[in-house]
């Protein structure tokens, strides 16, 4: 599985209990596994929860609808800003 996949499932995972629609960042706290101590980690990369609001919070998009829509604007937030 390439790195992508992987964190997309991590994503995925970590972020489908949320209450949707969410409205910003801190709806999406306590569907985390481990709270703001989550961390993302596939292939070479590794992202904790902070570091990621930090550097996707200008791409996001909200409110999100649902896991995927969220998921997909992570991915893509990640390859513009060469992360992955």
């Amino acid at each position: 599985m390439s790195t992508e996949a992987e964190l997309r499932e991590e994503f995925i995972t970590a972020f489908e209990d949320a209450e949707y629609p969410v409205t910003g960042q801190m709806d999406l706290v306590p569907a985390l596994p481990k709270g703001p101590r989550t961390k993302f980690e596939a292939g070479g990369v590794s992202f904790s929860v902070m570091e990621l609001a930090s550097k996707l919070g200008s791409h996001a998009d909200f409110p999100y609808e649902d896991v995927e829509s969220l998921v997909d604007d992570i991915m893509d937030a990640l390859r513009e800003e060469d992360e992955i």
